[in-house]
């Protein structure tokens, strides 16, 4: 290592072996185990298939003013609750305004809940995680037991008190899910980092006289991504999920901004449920195909990251 004062052959060893990547290794070495990994997450069928569809969806969302000429705000009362035609494929909702307009444009919001929420609580989850694990201690000691205390409190419970209080916009929806959220995050983190700090490069860097700053950004950070990289893909899912269940309780995103939590909102009419499928059925089962494809992604992901299967 360039900081910890050994060659470049002695810390690429147990670099290479842990599938950690320690500063100080080759370009080409480096350029070797993200071919590797990149191999192992395309040798993963699922995750290929669910990072095709994902990026279709997203697609959908990007062209939405393009392949949804009438508008999701537009309503026609003379088409209220009209069924599917060849000019509204998805037919129209309660108060006339087009079904799949609503749908595609919903797209856009529903991901940004899902990746804004999950960059939230990555931030911090991350930075308490890291403290917590380098420093130990007494500051390890309190913040973790701070890290008890919002885990043991029941989580969708206090997202629908904070989005009750602070109004149901979509802002205040995704700092919820964001705020809320992080202890899966610093858990994962704090325990990467106690592990880390007691390796070869960190102990070389640190008797070189490294600082902690750049012991924590250049030697332990590179080496939490892997499980961190897995559990933000896996977040988002859980974000976009979260955002349904608010929407359908009714804290949703201000109407009549569309998200799919918004659409599905409406099958709260037992009516609707049985006898306007059109309407609850294309979210449902958008929901359902981006999460599953989310999860097939993390799974892809956790396979090519994992150091174990360098081994």
């Amino acid at each position: 290592m360039q900081d910890g004062g050994s060659s470049p052959g002695e810390s690429s060893v147990p670099a290479a072996l842990n599938g950690s990547v320690a500063a100080g290794q080759l370009p080409r070495r480096q350029a070797w185990w993200a071919s590797r990994r990149a191999t192992r997450f395309r040798r993963h069928k699922l995750a290929l298939a669910g990072m095709c569809v994902l990026v279709f969806i997203g697609a959908l969302g990007l062209l939405a003013p393009v392949i949804a000429p009438h508008g999701p705000y537009k309503a026609d009362m003379k088409l209220k609750e009209a069924a599917p035609s060849p000019g509204y494929i998805l037919g129209n909702d309660a108060i006339g305004r087009d079904n799949w307009a609503r749908l595609v444009y919903a797209t856009r919001v529903s991901l940004s809940v899902g990746i804004v929420a999950v960059a939230i609580q990555v931030v911090i989850g991350t930075t308490l995680g890291v403290v917590s694990g380098y420093c130990g201690g007494g500051v390890d000691f309190l913040l973790q037991r701070v890290t008890d205390v919002v885990m043991a409190l029941p989580w969708i419970l206090i997202i629908i008190v904070f989005v009750a209080m602070f109004g149901a916009g979509l802002r205040n929806v995704i700092v919820a899910i964001g705020v809320f959220g992080w202890t899966g995050v610093a858990r994962i983190v704090r325990a990467e980092v106690l592990s880390m700090r007691e390796r070869e490069f960190v102990i070389a860097a640190r008797c070189t006289g490294a600082s902690d700053r750049r012991i924590i950004l250049r030697h332990i950070l590179p080496n939490v991504m892997a499980p961190l990289v897995v559990m933000a893909s896996l977040g988002v899912a859980y974000a976009i999920i979260t955002e349904t269940s608010l929407s359908f309780l009714g804290l949703r995103v201000n109407p009549p901004t569309p998200s799919w939590g918004n659409m599905i909102h409406q099958a709260q009419s037992l009516r609707i449920l049985e006898e306007k499928p059109w309407i609850w059925v294309p979210p449902g089962v958008l929901i359902a195909v981006t999460v599953l494809s989310i999860n097939f992604i993390g799974d892809g992901l956790r396979d090519a990251l994992d150091p174990r299967a360098d081994v």
